[in-house]
């Protein structure tokens, strides 16, 4: 750990629809003119950036010597409340191509000044991306869509979106043009359009992790809980076989589910051994191939 003082500022820019993405910033505060490189931190699907241990994920990464953003998609569901499911609205209509042009807005956003912190310098020419579940494949769709883009770390990631699609969800979409998913841990039924399904079919070259994973070249970590209950271990080795990186590498993390031994909310004083090996590889990983 390099780091002992953490910057943490908040804000949000707004999409071309005026919807706002809310990001935090950390950031080491150094008192040297040392410039950081940038990680940027993608939720998954009915996540959010302050979900579990996600914000104390993201400090450990600034404590490393990183400029970390996380960022809420701006359909992610929440609105002003940052753990509340309260814009179930927005969720409905969330897209694939949405959460990858967002990305693209937040990295234009760090490298025009927009986001910025004024203890760290940061290196917005050197990005890295981590994203989890949903989040890790819009990263890999990331990677190979946005040059300045460095090296890449997934956690828990879907290959192939339209693939999880089940025969139910295409049904009720092409009858009544929504399908419905229960979130287990509020209980409330969560909407989504036919939009997303029509985006991730009749867009796929660009938005599927598995056909964009082929364009990737730069270093790329995938990380995987072997008793993950909700995507497969396979999906990461999937992306990792078809990845065109050299430097590659496949974690899979034992005794380990969806969410790495974490819950929301979190309130432990220490990351479980799960989730503790997560973060060290995905710091690791970081300082090796982002400077």
């Amino acid at each position: 750990m390099e780091f002992e003082n953490i910057s943490i500022s908040s804000g949000s820019i707004q999409t071309e629809e005026k919807l706002p993405v809310r990001y935090d910033l950390y950031a080491p505060i150094s008192g040297t003119s040392r410039e950081f490189p940038v990680i940027i931190f993608l939720h998954g699907f009915k996540g959010f950036k302050d979900w579990g241990a996600f914000p104390d994920a993201c400090e450990e990464l600034a404590r490393n010597g990183f400029g970390v953003v996380a960022i809420n998609f701006s359909r992610n569901g929440i609105g002003e409340k940052r753990t509340e499911l309260d814009r179930l609205d927005l969720f409905e209509k969330a897209t694939l191509s949405k959460d990858l042009d967002e990305v693209g807005l937040i990295i234009k956003a760090l490298q025009n000044g927009t986001i910025n912190n004024s203890h760290a310098q940061l290196n917005t020419d050197v990005i890295g991306l981590v994203g989890h579940s949903r989040g890790g494949h819009t990263a890999v769709a990331a990677a190979a869509e946005y040059e300045s883009v460095q090296a890449l770390v997934t956690w828990a990631s879907v290959a192939d979106y339209a693939e999880r699609f089940s025969e139910q969800a295409v049904s009720d979409w092409q009858k009544k043009g929504y399908t419905e998913f229960p979130n287990s841990r509020t209980g409330q039924i969560m909407k989504v359009d036919k939009a997303l399904y029509d985006d991730a079919i009749k867009n796929a070259d660009r938005l599927i992790a598995i056909r964009r994973v082929k364009d990737i070249r730069i270093p790329s970590l995938f990380i995987h809980g072997r008793e993950d209950e909700t995507v497969p271990y396979t999906d990461s080795e999937h992306l990792h076989i078809h990845c065109s990186a050299k430097e590659k590498e496949l974690c899979l993390i034992s005794k380990a589910g969806h969410t790495f031994g974490i819950a929301h909310p979190f309130k432990e004083e220490f990351f479980p051994p799960q989730f503790k090996e997560l973060v060290e590889s995905t710091s690791s990983w970081f300082r090796q191939y982002l400077r």
